[in-house]
């Protein structure tokens, strides 16, 4: 599992990219799903959290054909992971 977040021009568009166009790209580098939080004190931040390998992680960022897909979605700068510090029971 992996926390990333990003802030976004418009959440309509960012959804409408990121759930076709993203989605493809995403699951080519080994991604099998994702669930979207928007974040309630800040209206253009949104969290995802992805069931994905930080080495899919790394290769999609690294794909030369993503900065198009993130442009057009409307993404404010790079989408950035959490940093794991811990699993808990309960």
């Amino acid at each position: 599992m992996l926390l990333a977040t990003t802030r976004v021009e418009d959440v309509d568009r960012f959804i409408e990219v990121f759930s076709t166009k993203g989605a493809a790209k995403r699951k080519l580098h080994g991604s099998k799903g994702s669930t979207v939080f928007r974040d309630p004190s800040e209206a253009d931040r949104l969290w995802a959290i992805f069931d994905w390998d930080v080495e899919g992680w790394k290769s999609f960022v690294s794909d030369p054909d993503v900065p198009p897909i993130l442009q057009e979605a409307g993404h404010k700068g790079t989408p950035q992971a959490a940093m794991l510090i811990g699993q808990f029971e309960a």
